[in-house]
């Protein structure tokens, strides 16, 4: 007969262990464990969430599924699929304060270790601008555009608009390769101008341009591309 969690010694269980010595001292199964709170019949949490991790590869493979693939695995309802993407959003949020009011000269690590989490793993391309002010100050963020970054699916005009509503100076452009290469395309290259173009007409500053690839980055203002 299988023994749930409660039947384990307390040093064994992974909430009791997280309490007794740190969350640092449970492996992600465990971590995961501790999430769901209980398994499904058959396979307690912590060999559920081994068992997730081996099929999806670790914790990121996990967490960058989309509702639909996490809904067809056995032992994962609606609650456990719902904790997935609130840890996944609380990770990013927890990013997302530490480069909002930040100088984003002075603070380059966490603008990009955000950037990373947030666009590494999406399916398709997203197109995102931080906004700053006069200080270089982050003032924002908004994801404008998704699909193929080109003329047809980025136009300058909206990112103008959307600099004017947090009343920007200076922007920095973002968007994601689901290949995982960085390298700029022609159209990357011929978006930037014609955003810095119609920028320009308001007294807006295009900063950079970066591209966000598998755990790396090309930053146009990096390689003197802007």
């Amino acid at each position: 007969m299988i023994k749930s969690l409660k039947d384990w010694p307390d040093t064994e269980r992974p909430r009791e262990k997280l309490l007794q010595k740190g969350a640092g001292a449970l492996s992600d199964a465990e971590l995961l464990a501790v999430l769901f709170g209980h398994g499904t019949r058959g396979r307690d949490a912590v060999s559920l969430s081994r068992d997730l991790l081996l099929q999806f590869t670790g914790l990121r493979g996990l967490l960058s599924q989309s509702q639909g693939a996490l809904r067809q695995v056995k032992g994962l309802g609606q609650a456990k699929v719902a904790m997935l993407f609130a840890l996944k959003e609380i990770g990013l949020r927890q990013l997302r304060e530490k480069v909002v009011g930040q100088n984003f000269v002075r603070s380059p690590q966490a603008v990009t270790d955000y950037l990373c989490a947030a666009l590494r793993d999406q399916k398709r391309e997203i197109f995102k601008v931080l906004f700053l002010d006069k200080s270089l100050r982050i003032v924002g963020e908004r994801d404008l555009f998704y699909g193929t970054i080109d003329e047809a699916a980025v136009h300058p005009r909206e990112v103008v608009k959307a600099a004017l509503e947090f009343h920007a100076s200076n922007l920095v452009l973002v968007h994601n390769h689901p290949s995982g290469k960085i390298e700029p395309s022609r159209e990357d290259y011929e978006i930037t101008q014609k955003i810095k173009a119609a920028c320009q007409t308001v007294a807006v500053r295009v900063l950079d341009h970066i591209i966000v690839g598998e755990n790396q980055y090309f930053s146009f203002s990096e390689r003197n591309s802007l």
